[in-house]
């Protein structure tokens, strides 16, 4: 039960939203990971901010890096209601060399350090530091409320993983009482958990500090020569060995309307996870409900017509079962199965699409057959393609995973006509 004063409205999260997700492929040519769209009509980035806001948090800022091109343009458009009279910000903060004229953001931590002077003016008490890539829900202001009853130097939020699975993740041991006693970032051999030994306890990139013990441990890293400049690798190990270092679990905090039974999060960085979280959705009850009107997804509010289907007759029906189809799209005489369409995608006539991730804007010609695929937004599918049927085929024209999900991008379609 929350206390009658939030925290969260003393409190700014700053997300990390600069980092380029090379597991994403070719989906991340163009846009960072944070900016990779998600269940329809979102962005990665949306889950965070999203938390943030429905956590009572009023104040906020997002370091970006990597080709922000798409990122700034999305944050501009979809998180711009803010109001800054009545102790609200939204800050978008570009490495754009603050501290030296030749010095990008050399890592996580860095990337706040860079902008205390910013931080400073919006006179936070507590910092929230968030990974701007994961999809989830939850609530930080419980996180907030177990980081001030323990008197923590910092609260790690963490979930548990299985042990094979967790060499990219910091990894941790607690004691019962949540007291963090070791930390090691992306270890190659994690250790298992004492009473698990096949689960390990791993970070989940979220932080909450008070803000000037946060300050003063930011100074003490810059200026040591042998840093990192990075959160899990530098700054949290310190405080773990010489101050007080607090696991926060997430089935504490994890959001769940009555629809959702356990405690969803997803790290969707490669090209195989992507897709599959996205057809999830597709579940007649899946696990992460987008349908929760308690916890809403904010992001950009497109102004689109409603999806149109038309034709109806004997092979040219225009049809979707168990999907997800956005505003804008028109579905042609086509049938779709199973398939997540975000705005604006046209399907046109005797096409049959199935499995399928299709980003914004695609057009896909007549007699088109796509199955287990994801395709980049605004690419021109040429009439007649097959893609899902030949495996050998598929590896040559376009890039197909280990576990046969193909990728496609309008420069792999222009490389069929050459």
């Amino acid at each position: 039960m929350r206390s009658s004063a939030p925290i969260g409205r003393h409190a700014m999260a700053f997300v990390l939203a600069g980092g380029r997700g090379s597991r994403l492929l070719e989906l991340t040519d163009r846009r960072a990971k944070p900016a990779v769209y998600f269940g329809g009509k979102s962005r990665i980035i949306d889950f965070a901010l999203s938390n943030a806001l429905n956590s009572g948090i009023r104040r906020v800022g997002v370091a970006t890096q990597y080709k922000a091109h798409s990122l700034i343009g999305h944050l501009t458009r979809g998180w711009n209601f803010f109001r800054t009279g009545s102790n609200e910000s939204f800050d978008i903060m570009p490495a754009s060399q603050r501290v030296s004229e030749n010095q990008w953001y050399a890592g996580t931590a860095d990337a706040i350090y860079q902008n205390i002077d910013i931080i400073r003016d919006r006179e936070p008490k507590y910092m929230v530091v968030l990974a701007g890539d994961h999809i989830y829900k939850m609530d930080y202001e419980l996180m907030l409320q177990q980081h001030v009853d323990s008197g923590a130097d910092v609260t790690v939020g963490c979930l548990e993983v299985p042990r094979k699975n967790s060499s990219g993740f910091g990894v941790m041991h607690a004691s019962h009482s949540n007291t963090i006693t070791a930390f090691v970032e992306k270890p190659s051999d994690p250790p298992g958990m004492p009473d698990k030994p096949d689960s390990c306890l791993a970070s989940m990139g979220i932080y909450v500090f008070e803000t000037k013990f946060l300050f003063d441990q930011l100074a003490r890293d810059a200026a040591s020569p042998n840093s990192s400049r990075d959160f899990g690798k530098d700054i949290i190990p310190y405080i773990v060995t010489c101050g007080k270092a607090v696991a926060h679990r997430f089935s504490d905090s994890c959001v769940r309307s009555s629809n959702e039974s356990g405690a969803y999060w997803r790290d969707v960085g490669t090209v195989d996870a992507y897709w599959a979280a996205n057809i999830d959705l597709t579940d007649v009850v899946p696990d992460l409900d987008l349908f929760d009107r308690e916890w809403p997804i904010w992001t950009d509010g497109a102004v689109t017509p409603p999806a149109k289907f038309v034709h109806d007759e004997d092979g040219r029906r225009g049809m979707a079962v168990s999907s997800l189809v956005s505003g804008g799209c028109i579905v042609s005489g086509a049938r779709i199965r199973r398939s997540v369409l975000f705005t604006g995608v046209r399907v046109n006539s005797y096409c049959s699409i199935e499995n399928a991730v299709i980003l914004p804007y695609v057009d896909i010609a007549r007699a088109a057959r796509l199955t287990n695929v994801v395709i980049d937004r605004g690419v021109k599918i040429p009439e007649g393609l097959v893609v899902g049927e030949d495996i050998d085929a598929d590896a040559k024209r376009f890039r197909r995973t280990g576990d046969g999900i193909v990728l496609i991008t309008q420069q792999m379609i222009d490389r069929l006509g050459a």
